[in-house]
């Protein structure tokens, strides 16, 4: 297990299939995908967590008009997980998953007549290697298509995931919750345990220090563009659930970051790679790395499992910038 910087890829534009339970932050994620000239969004698969499934697949299709990219391909996933019943997050993101800013869902254009777990099978076999799996929601749409091809992961250049908490954090410490993890610990671990070529963890342990300021919604606002505006109205609406934790009008970059460090690997600092567990305080269910925070054994018996890059550490002020930036459509 050692600290490393992973290498940059060759090609020159990633060919993403984006997996999502569109809130806001997925929102902000896709449409900063949208913006970058070294991306294709081949697909978009839906789940639901943070808004029911059926919002999930509206919000898609919101962000793609904003985006002008409505015929991207998008699948209708999974309405809860493999076991147990679905935790909604509309307390932090809306009833509808964007705020409840607009009254009327939209439907996509190309709505594939396969289910997301479907699409990501029929995908990764029909170009192995060639395309790179974002999931920034629940797994279970992965875990559902693991059912099927056990080798899924392999099929796809990389996946990076928005989820899991990190190695175990210095004593007294607590964490933010790991949503995506908690919402399906089957799925998780069967995603954590699947053979894979390159699995990079996004969790919370970075994702929650790394910080949209007022600052960054005013620039938004001021930047007089379509992005800019929905960019800056979808995030006000997270920052009034965000602004009872910290006391300010902030939020995390959740999802946002992930999507950065896979087309930017070299803003993950500092990263660590080894096994990935699923555990459960009886409270929180969490996607760890199993090593404590000083790189040390845990106390009980792991399950054996594949590397996983687990990021560590980020660039924040290079990805902020950038982040801002495209998100204010200037030049779109």
């Amino acid at each position: 297990m050692t600290d490393q910087n992973p290498a940059t890829a060759n090609d020159s534009v990633r060919h993403i299939v984006l997996d999502t339970d569109t809130g806001i932050d997925d929102a902000l994620a896709l449409l900063y995908l949208a913006g970058r000239d070294d991306v294709e969004i081949s697909a978009i698969t839906s789940v639901y967590g943070n808004t029911p499934v059926d919002d999930a697949v509206a919000n898609i299709a919101r962000v793609l008009k904003v985006a002008g990219l409505e015929d991207t391909l998008v699948a209708r996933g999974a309405a809860g997980p493999i076991h147990g019943e679905a935790r909604i997050a509309s307390h932090v993101h809306g009833h509808d998953g964007l705020g409840d800013l607009w009254p009327e869902k939209l439907e996509p254009k190309n709505l594939s007549p396969l289910s997301s777990a479907e699409l990501l099978i029929e995908l990764g076999r029909s170009r192995p290697g060639y395309y790179d799996l974002l999931p920034v929601g629940p797994l279970t749409n992965l875990g559902l298509a693991l059912e099927i091809e056990p080798d899924l992961l392999t099929l796809y250049r990389s996946v990076v995931i928005m989820g899991g908490s990190g190695p175990f954090p210095p004593l007294g410490t607590v964490q933010m919750v790991d949503a995506n993890i908690h919402n399906d610990a089957e799925a998780a671990a069967r995603v954590f345990a699947a053979p894979r070529n390159r699995l990079v963890m996004v969790g919370v342990n970075v994702t929650a220090g790394t910080i949209v300021d007022e600052q960054a919604v005013q620039a938004l606002h001021r930047a007089g563009t379509e992005w800019g505006t929905f960019s800056a109205q979808i995030l006000e609406a997270y920052m009034d659930f965000y602004q009872f934790s910290w006391g300010r009008r902030v939020s995390p970059a959740h999802d946002g970051l992930a999507a950065a460090l896979l087309v930017q690997p070299e803003w993950i600092t500092k990263s660590v790679t080894g096994p990935v567990n699923i555990t459960t305080d009886g409270f929180a269910i969490r996607a760890h790395l199993v090593r404590t925070a000083e790189g040390l054994p845990v106390s009980w018996p792991t399950t054996p499992a594949p590397d996983t890059v687990v990021v560590l550490d980020v660039d924040r002020e290079a990805f902020l910038a950038d982040f801002v930036g495209r998100l204010s459509g200037r030049g779109r």
